[in-house]
């Protein structure tokens, strides 16, 4: 896994909690620490989260390291 892509994964992490405490609690834990929901900060934080959920969207349909590594040792598989 390359670097951006575990940044992308951290970002998407933050996202999901930030969604579930939404969900769960009504509260923005993006938007409380960088003043609101319009502030410039939360559209840059938000917006980020994004692109790393779009970039994560290719670990989805990458194939996995251990079936290529089971193909390289088997090839009947």
């Amino acid at each position: 896994m390359s670097t951006i892509q575990r940044l992308a994964l951290i970002l998407t992490i933050i996202g999901a909690i930030n969604w579930g405490l939404v969900g769960f609690f009504q509260f923005d834990l993006v938007a409380s620490i960088f003043g609101g929901q319009d502030s410039a900060i939360s559209r840059i934080v938000y917006g980020l989260v994004g692109l790393a959920g779009l970039i994560n969207l290719g670990l989805l349909f990458a194939p996995s390291q251990e079936r290529e590594e089971a193909s390289q040792t088997n090839p009947t598989r």
